[in-house]
C-alpha cells in the first residue's frame, strides 16, 4: 500500500506554503496584539505581551518564515516551541478562564506546523499510523451473523460514547471555561435532536448491514468478507461515515456548541483525505473490478439522483 494519500500530494512544495502563510498570519497576529487591546485581550488574556513576543516572534514567526524558505533544520526549534506554548495556553486558559481564542489559535498552528513539517520532510503524512495496531487492516474471523451484529454492538457503544459522549463533554467544557460559547436559539437545539436521530437510525441501518451481509463489522480490525452494496450502501459508500459525522454536527446542535460542530467536520476532513484513501485502497486490493465498479457507480458522500438499484446488491 502506497504511504502516500493521495489528497496531500505536492509534498515539499506545499508544506513551505503552509510556513509562509503560518509566518504571515503569525506577524499580522502580533500586530493586532500591539495594535488592538480587544485583540491582545481575546487571545493572550494578561499576559505580557511584550515578553511573551520577545520569544515568540523569533521561535515562531521568524522559524515558519525560515523553513519556508527550506532551512528544514529549524524545525526542530519550531516544532518544540509550538507544542510547549500550546500546552502553556491550554494550562492558563483552563486555569484562569483567559485567553480562549489564543488557545484555539495555537491549537491550529500546532496540527498545522505537524501536518506541514511531515510534507516538508518527508514529502507525505504518515496516514497508515491512523489504521495500525488495534485499528490495522484485517479480516473478520469466520463467524454467524449474530455473532457479527454482536461484535458491531460493541463497537458501537464504545465508539459511540467516546465520538459522540466523552470528547464532545470534554469540549463543551473548555469552550465554557475558556469563554468561546454562544448561545443557540431553542431551533438549533430541535433541529440538533432531529439530526441526531435520523443519522443515527442510518448508521444503525448501515451497521447491521455490514454485519449480516458483508460478515464482518465496520471497524477496521475486523473488516467485512465480503464486499456490502446492500442497504444504505447502494446511496453512498460510506453511510456509516456520513452518519458519524451527522451525529457529531447534531450533538453540537444539541448542546449549543459550536467547537462541536467544528470538531465533527474536522473529523470529516481527517476521514476523508487520511482514512478513506487507505480504506478504498484495501478494499480494491480484495475485490478489485467489483469494488471499482461499485466506486464509478455509487458516490462517497452525497447520493447520486438514480442510486444503485437493488438488484444490484442481490449477489453481495
Amino acid at each position: 500500500m502506497s504511504p502516500f494519500t493521495p489528497g496531500f500530494r505536492g509534498g515539499a512544495r506545499l508544506g513551505r506554503a503552509y510556513f509562509a502563510a503560518q509566518a504571515a498570519a503569525g506577524a499580522l497576529w502580533w500586530i493586532g496584539v500591539f495594535s488592538s487591546d480587544a485583540v491582545r485581550t481575546a487571545t493572550l488574556g494578561g499576559l505580557d505581551a511584550v515578553a511573551v513576543a520577545a520569544l515568540d516572534v523569533p521561535l515562531f514567526v521568524a522559524a515558519s518564515a525560515l523553513v519556508a524558505a527550506g532551512i528544514r533544520a529549524v524545525l526542530w526549534v519550531l516544532v518544540p516551541w509550538t507544542a510547549i506554548v500550546t500546552a502553556g495556553m491550554v494550562l492558563y486558559a483552563t486555569v484562569t478562564g483567559l485567553a480562549g481564542w489564543g488557545v484555539l489559535l495555537m491549537l491550529a498552528a500546532l496540527l498545522g506546523t505537524a501536518a506541514a513539517g511531515f510534507l516538508v520532510t518527508t514529502g507525505w503524512i504518515p496516514a497508515a499510523r491512523l489504521v495500525a495496531g488495534p485499528l490495522g487492516f484485517r479480516l473478520a474471523r469466520p463467524a454467524a451473523p449474530r455473532v457479527q451484529v454482536g461484535r458491531t454492538a460493541g463497537q458501537i457503544v464504545v465508539f459511540w460514547g467516546l465520538f459522540l459522549g466523552v470528547i464532545p463533554a470534554v469540549i463543551v467544557f473548555v469552550e465554557g471555561r475558556w469563554q468561546l460559547g454562544v448561545d443557540a436559539p431553542i431551533a438549533v437545539r430541535f433541529a440538533g435532536g432531529a439530526l441526531l436521530a435520523a443519522a443515527s437510525a442510518l448508521g444503525l441501518w448501515a451497521a447491521f448491514t455490514m454485519s449480516t451481509r458483508g460478515e464482518g463489522t465496520p471497524l477496521p480490525s475486523a473488516m467485512p468478507r465480503k464486499l456490502v452494496i446492500a442497504g444504505p450502501y447502494r446511496l453512498v459508500r460510506n453511510p456509516m461515515a456520513v452518519a458519524g459525522i451527522a451525529q457529531g454536527v447534531a450533538v453540537g446542535l444539541l448542546s449549543g456548541s459550536w467547537l462541536v460542530v467544528l470538531y465533527a467536520l474536522s473529523g470529516s476532513v481527517v476521514w476523508n483525505y487520511l482514512v478513506r484513501p487507505l480504506e478504498e485502497a484495501d478494499l480494491e486490493a480484495r475485490f478489485g473490478a467489483e469494488f471499482d465498479a461499485y466506486r464509478r457507480a455509487v458516490a462517497c458522500w452525497v447520493p447520486r439522483r438514480h442510486p444503485l438499484p437493488a438488484s444490484a446488491s442481490a449477489s453481495s
